[in-house]
């Protein structure tokens, strides 16, 4: 019987060597200028040639005051040049030049940047700040700071972008009823709630052209009360796909639901997002599905597959704690998969601390040699 992980796929015009996604995992890489530096070139590097058949680089910003940590990549700073886009694109030729696809992941944090002047959709206090609810010069703006990071991920040469609708980001924020209280064009019913979010989709696919894969980090359940559900995300769902996009990389909960007993209980479960992955496919059978959620066991990537739950199969914690997980899932390493203990945050509160962050299961020479190189 043949594997599906390792059969190739097609995302619009991208051809995919396999149904492997190294999915965005934000580490604090970067320094706090923002541009990419060593240790996201050799983090990348290891990714790229991990035999995942596309990753994706996590949050890179499209506005300063979007940015949810000062370690983060930008593709725009407040002169709005282009001065990341040559570190943007050495990024892009590393990953490619370990065989897989490259993907640059733009985002804006909204209320959960750690910013002054950040902005949401609602005046609605985050972590002990108020963010400014955002007027139409504001949402205009960051509509076109979005198709701006697009363009500049086309001109660094990733093959696809992929904007940031997960984790109760911006996007998000603006479509669930818990965080917009708006009562204007971009508020009040579900419609008018969706409205930014597809505003930016349709600006980015404009800017980039028809051609270029634009891909979608989507928020099937905020997993917190009065937040997004599958009623919600469902029809939000068949919106997004009417404009175009590429694929939906399904994830559940955000930054208010991510200490609450039931995320916690079911984020140490193998594929729990699997259940949310397979409604999404279900609204959008025609929509590529990536599904994740604590993928240890190959055998249940491949069944997720076989069983139409979804169509790739994506891999964050896992794959940042063994990076040869897709070849010795493939057989082509013989020893045992290094699995991420469900138990263990260390890497969670590095990130939280503004520390690079890395796995208690690497190797003791190599958090060694990882301490001295971030100098701790």
């Amino acid at each position: 019987m043949t594997n599906l992980l390792f059969t190739p796929f097609r995302i619009g015009q991208l051809q995919l060597e396999n149904r492997l996604v190294g999915l965005p995992m934000y580490l604090a890489y970067p320094d706090p200028d923002h541009q990419v530096n060593d240790l996201v070139l050799d983090y990348y590097a290891e990714m790229g040639a991990s035999g995942a058949g596309m990753v994706v680089v996590e949050n890179t910003t499209v506005a300063p005051c979007g940015l949810g940590n000062p370690r983060t990549l930008l593709t725009a700073d407040e002169h709005k040049d282009d001065r990341f886009v040559p570190g943007l694109a050495r990024l892009a030729r590393t990953i490619q030049g370990g065989g897989a696809k490259a993907v640059l992941q733009i985002h804006h944090a909204g209320r959960y940047a750690k910013r002054p002047d950040r902005l949401a959709p609602s005046a609605i206090p985050t972590w002990g700040a108020v963010p400014k609810a955002m007027d139409q010069n504001d949402i205009e703006t960051t509509i076109a700071a979005f198709a701006a990071g697009a363009v500049r991920a086309k001109q660094a040469g990733f093959d696809a972008v992929e904007l940031h609708g997960g984790t109760g980001y911006l996007l998000p924020q603006f479509l669930s009823p818990r965080t917009n209280l708006r009562q204007d064009a971009y508020g009040g019913d579900t419609e008018r709630r969706m409205r930014f979010p597809l505003d930016v989709v349709s600006a980015v696919r404009a800017a980039v052209g028809e051609d270029y894969p634009v891909g979608y980090r989507f928020i099937a359940d905020e997993y917190v009360p009065g937040g997004l559900t599958l009623a919600d995300t469902q029809p939000f769902a068949k919106r997004v796909a009417l404009l175009g996009v590429a694929y939906l990389s399904v994830m559940v909960g955000c930054y208010d639901s991510f200490a609450l007993p039931n995320y916690l209980a079911d984020d140490r479960k193998q594929a729990f997002m699997v259940p949310f992955a397979y409604a999404i496919k279900q609204a959008v059978p025609n929509v590529p599905i990536i599904a994740a959620g604590r993928m240890q066991d190959p055998a249940t990537a491949e069944a997720t597959l076989r069983n139409g739950k979804a169509d790739l199969v994506g891999l964050g914690r896992v794959l940042f704690t063994d990076p040869l997980w897709p070849r010795k899932a493939r057989g082509e390493i013989a020893e045992a998969i290094n699995p991420c203990q469900p138990s263990c945050t260390l890497c969670t509160r590095r990130i939280v601390e503004q520390k690079p962050a890395y796995c208690a299961r690497w190797s003791e020479d190599r958090r060694q040699r990882f301490l001295a190189r971030v100098g701790e």
